[in-house]
């Protein structure tokens, strides 16, 4: 059994932009690509759940990624997610029992050369190893009790509360 698991999303670490004037779509997960490409030993799974930007979520959505979470048969578990409403899915998280659970994202695509995207998803991968179980977000470079974490939309950053 992988000791990993990685639930994705969508959100903006998986967007896709086609030129300035299109929409994005959010396509095909790339975690498994970084993870390759960083040469990560521990073992590990990814599974996708869904392609949605964090402000389709609903109810439903954040009901089926914590479903996902309790049924897994691995204890630590990293869930990509965008930033808009990750907070949100954190409280769906929180009754989840003996589990470590990182959520991650990325404030530009980890399709773009100056991207957050790799160094995010490589402080949830170790945070997932490190941590006690519970609920965590790790974003710029901090990781936070997820209860204890709100996203500044002018700074453009994960602020502790």
């Amino acid at each position: 059994m992988p000791d990993i698991l990685v639930l994705t999303t969508g959100g903006t670490i998986d967007k896709l932009y086609f030129d300035a004037l299109s929409e994005y779509q959010i396509g095909d997960s790339v975690v498994d690509r970084l993870l390759t490409t960083a040469r990560v030993s521990k073992p590990f799974r990814v599974q996708g759940l869904m392609r949605k930007d964090s402000l389709e979520l609903d109810d439903a959505d954040r009901a089926a990624i914590a479903r996902a979470a309790a049924e897994a048969p691995e204890r630590r578990i990293v869930i990509t997610h965008g930033t808009d409403t990750m907070t949100e899915t954190a409280k769906a998280l929180a009754g989840i029992a003996d589990k470590t659970i990182v959520l991650v994202g990325a404030l530009a695509p980890a399709r773009f050369a100056d991207s957050d995207a790799t160094f995010n998803l490589g402080m949830a991968f170790a945070t997932a190893q490190i941590a006690p179980a519970g609920v965590w977000i790790a974003m710029n470079g901090t990781i936070f009790p997820a209860d204890k974490v709100r996203k500044d939309r002018a700074a453009n950053a994960f602020v502790p509360v």
